[in-house]
């Protein structure tokens, strides 16, 4: 039987954050059945809503992002330069579980949401700090986006190139999703601690950190003082077992054969030329690599005389190891993808991306529509015994929204 309130079913996470690798943390533990209420800044809340607007962007009247990092959640609008407003955010504090933040040092100094402020008033609270730099060193403190910190600043940008072409930009969330799980990932481990210890922690990570991780392999070769290749273009390729080909209509696949002795013979009689196995030009892994250019060519002329539908199957016949390079909207409606519950319908028509984690014999949360700004903060205010007449004060004074009457939108 699987349970269909989530295993963090009565936890409460309070997401303090902005833009998406934090929140994302937050809505992976709203996935499992965790309580989140988010913390926004009347009236226009997080940035982060608007973020499909940027130029670049998908175009789409849908507030797109919004729809994938805010579902679950219910969002409470408080101005935190008010000091009636911040005790009200000290007092969801003291019924939280857990609290994620990615505000800048001095922020988060400034409305005294350090660590020790808050296990001050809930030592059993796991404190969920993101930083684009680290808490350390000369850019502790400084802004960090995913595509600067985790993306650029790893060595990442840098390498993901062909010889002829110039550094690519990464897309919206590239960096910021991967760390999300990270920045999950210790959370759990602190919540599995504090049934042990009974004690709260604090838990750090970073953009750059995760970007690091992201490229060790690199940086590990770096550090051991490796040899760094030239870069090289696809028809140049060194290694054409692992390179992306062009069918006859257009598409596009990458095939990954690391094991030579099985897989060069597998490629070779499913380019239905069996007698490249033993050609002197490529009869082994030292003589593909110098002959790369002419053995590319000789398989780009195979696979332009076919298409993906054809190519998929001799493939799977063959035992080659292949990939499509799909694109994002091929992806969005991939069948493989279906199969497996990557993608959650919110409401007929409108789907979402789960997060990546599964557990047998555990269902996950339904996903409800992203709030509007502020939807239910006269809700989460009344429980934490605020009185009609104090709420309404906070809203008079413009320091908290009541967005109640707002309908939980994609827009």
């Amino acid at each position: 039987m699987s349970d269909p309130m989530g295993p963090l079913a009565g936890i409460r996470v309070i997401d303090c954050g902005t833009y998406i690798a934090g929140p994302a943390a937050a809505v992976v533990m709203s996935d499992f059945g965790a309580d989140v209420i988010k913390i926004e800044r009347p009236p226009y809340g997080d940035p982060y809503r608007y973020l499909s607007l940027v130029p670049g962007m998908p175009v789409s009247p849908q507030y797109y992002c919004w729809t994938l990092t805010g579902r679950n959640k219910r969002s409470v609008a408080l101005d935190l330069n008010d000091a009636a407003a911040r005790e009200a955010l000290l007092k969801i504090v003291a019924t939280a579980d857990v609290f994620i933040t990615n505000y800048q040092p001095p922020l988060v100094a400034k409305f005294g949401l350090g660590y020790s402020e808050l296990a001050a008033l809930n030592d059993r609270l796991i404190y969920a700090y993101l930083t684009g730099y680290g808490e350390a060193g000369d850019e502790s403190e400084k802004p960090g986006y995913d595509i600067t910190a985790y993306w650029a600043r790893s060595g990442l940008m840098n390498t993901m190139h062909n010889a002829d072409a110039q550094p690519a930009q990464s897309p919206a969330g590239f960096g910021d999703h991967p760390t999300s799980m990270a920045l999950f990932a210790g959370v759990m481990l602190a919540l599995y601690r504090r049934q042990i210890t009974g004690k709260g922690s604090n838990v750090t990570t970073s953009l750059m950190a995760n970007g690091a991780w992201s490229n060790a392999c690199g940086l590990q070769a770096a550090m051991v003082g490796a040899e760094f290749l030239p870069k090289r273009t696809r028809e140049t390729s060194v290694n054409p077992l692992v390179n992306h080909y062009v069918t006859r209509d257009k598409k596009r696949f990458l095939t990954c054969c690391l094991d030579p002795k099985k897989d060069w013979p597998n490629l070779c009689h499913a380019l239905g030329n069996p007698d490249l196995i033993h050609d002197p030009r490529f009869a082994t892994p030292e003589l593909r690599r110098e002959n790369g250019a002419g053995l590319v060519a000789i398989i780009d002329a195979a696979v332009a005389q076919k298409d993906m539908a054809s190519w998929t199957g001799i493939f799977r016949r063959n035992d080659v190891i292949w990939g499509p390079v799909a694109t994002t909207q091929e992806a969005a409606s991939d069948p493989q993808m279906e199969a497996n519950g990557v993608y959650a319908e919110i409401e007929p028509g409108l789907r979402t991306v789960a997060n990546p984690l599964t557990i047998a014999g555990v269902e996950k949360v339904k996903p409800r529509m992203a709030p509007g700004v502020g939807q239910h903060t006269v809700e989460v205010l009344r429980s934490l015994g605020y009185t009609d007449d104090a709420i309404g004060d906070l809203v008079l004074r413009g320091v908290a929204l009541d967005g109640s009457a707002v309908q939980q939108s994609a827009h």
